[in-house]
């Protein structure tokens, strides 16, 4: 007798977006199965190479809670860094903004932040800070990809990305997760707490890259005179040696850039 089929009865059917013909699984579904489930039993049998949703026959996103699951056609739909950070977040996780506009896609005022800074991505694989990402990537894909997982993002309003990014605010996650600003705290920030919900979530930002920014934050500012400041004037995507080449100091801010900042990282690789 041939081995029976397991496939057969299944209500519940995955596909990935790209292709909408082929199923990759499902399952017959039963009392308690919830969307969370869902994505649970997903992440053992499908390897990711960065974050996912999943969305409904009619491209509705189906959110990671305990609501019922349907009966239906479901596809996986990756997410680049962005999209993955504002979908789990929503709002400044520092000062709690909302993003009022979200649901139309309209994001401005707020910016994907790294933890960990992009600009840096060799150092971040030749001390492999990878091993801190707890995604279910696929291990041969991600050298260097984990970077660009949510667990090294923030959604934060711009100007307290700015501050973030040139460590004049970080977050202490040994702390109850309290925000600690190293210069005058114009924003009402300083002394208060990091938003829980992204705590909460299972791509949740990573407590050892939050402690690295800390550490980089508290070795920036307060050992000796502290590091040089300077304007922060490099949108994502920009071209940092190039700029710096062209700007005003090059040459100190190189070595700015090359030894002081490189060198408190490299403080912090065990």
């Amino acid at each position: 007798m041939p081995p029976r089929n397991r496939s057969g009865g299944r209500d519940v059917h995955i596909f990935d977006t790209g292709d909408r013909s082929t199923s990759i699984g499902g399952l017959i579904l039963t009392e308690g199965i919830t969307n969370a489930n869902l994505y649970t039993m997903i992440e053992i049998f499908v390897l990711f190479n960065g974050e996912y949703v999943l969305r409904n026959e009619s491209g509705i996103t189906i959110k990671k809670d305990s609501s019922p699951l349907p009966p239906g056609n479901y596809y996986i739909d990756s997410l680049p860094f962005t999209d993955a950070v504002r979908s789990r977040d929503g709002r400044c996780v520092i000062t709690g903004t909302i993003a009022t506009m979200a649901d139309f896609n309209l994001w401005t005022g707020f910016e994907a932040a790294h933890i960990f800074p992009l600009a840096f991505e060799g150092i971040w694989e030749d001390y492999n800070f990878g091993r801190w990402i707890k995604s279910p990537l696929n291990e041969e894909k991600s050298k260097g990809g984990k970077i660009n997982s949510s667990q090294n993002g923030l959604l934060l309003r711009s100007d307290i990305y700015q501050l973030f990014d040139m460590y004049f605010i970080s977050i202490n996650p040994d702390d109850n997760y309290k925000i600690v600003c190293f210069g005058r705290d114009g924003a009402g920030i300083a002394g208060k707490y990091f938003d829980q919900r992204p705590l909460d979530d299972p791509q949740r930002p990573a407590d050892q890259l939050l402690r690295w920014h800390f550490r980089q934050a508290v070795l920036t500012n307060m050992k000796g005179a502290g590091e040089p400041v300077f304007e922060h004037d490099f949108p994502p995507g920009s071209d940092i040696v190039g700029n710096i080449l062209e700007g005003p100091q090059a040459a100190q801010r190189m070595e700015f850039e090359l030894f002081s900042r490189l060198a408190t990282q490299f403080d912090l690789t065990k």
